[in-house]
């Protein structure tokens, strides 16, 4: 059985393209590449990736585009987006339309692997963390639906385990709640979907907090989402 996590590379560069191509090779990914917008387009329609480095600056369709259209379908496969230097208010774009990470060129090929690694960790939580883990002092598992903190076990939906663990392979990072939305539902968020987000966080937060009013493990930051505070210990 084929193991290899495929990458679809999106360089209109040729050299950078096939030098992308060989590194991901060697390093024991499967890569392919296209080289416009409007092949990558085509190509994410019919195959699924495990992770998109996506250039902004493509003939025929742009990486933005691409990036914005695709979220909007409801796609949650990991963006990075390659940016040339000096394009800041790119990469602000780029990440408000739901790019997991950018890299600016001219970069290294060791940074881009660890920046891909880390993209994949922390956005197939499954794999980050298994099915059995701890919550700061909660000991969660999946597989039974259930809690144990303080020597007692309570059941939880599989919506709260689910967030349950992607907020465990994401300790320390702020997550909008459009991404945790995108990362656990599985669709691009509406407007009507962030009272959806804030009712679940608060449901979790009065099984696992020991006071909801003040949360200390999951904690609201202000304008911006969510954080997870892996080192806590008070429950």
């Amino acid at each position: 059985m084929d193991d290899k996590r495929s990458v679809l590379i999106v360089e209109d560069e040729p050299k950078i393209r096939s030098g992308l191509a060989d590194f991901l090779e060697f390093h024991n990914f499967h890569p392919t590449a296209a080289q416009d917008g409007l092949e990558a387009k085509q190509l994410v329609s019919r195959h699924r990736y495990d992770l998109i480095l996506l250039d902004l600056m493509l003939p025929k369709i742009s990486g933005e585009e691409l990036c914005c259209k695709w979220r909007q379908e409801g796609l949650t496969t990991p963006i990075i987006m390659l940016t040339a230097k000096g394009q800041e208010r790119e990469k602000v774009a780029g990440l408000n339309l739901g790019a997991d990470d950018y890299i600016t060129k001219p970069f290294s090929l060791e940074e881009l692997l660890a920046r891909i690694r880390a993209v994949m960790r922390r956005t197939d939580p499954a794999k980050s963390v298994g099915r059995q883990f701890r919550f700061g002092p909660v000991a969660v598992d999946l597989a039974a639906l259930k809690i144990t903190a303080a020597g007692r076990e309570q059941p939880i939906s599989p919506r709260q385990g689910k967030i349950l663990q992607f907020f465990a392979a994401n300790p320390g990072r702020v997550i909008s709640r459009e991404e945790l939305y995108r990362k656990v539902w599985g669709e691009s968020m509406e407007e009507i979907e962030t009272r959806t987000v804030d009712m679940h966080i608060a449901k979790l937060r009065s099984i696992i907090e020991a006071n909801p009013a003040e949360p200390a493990l999951i904690r609201t930051v202000r304008g911006a989402g969510y954080v997870y505070e892996a080192n806590h210990e008070s429950v």
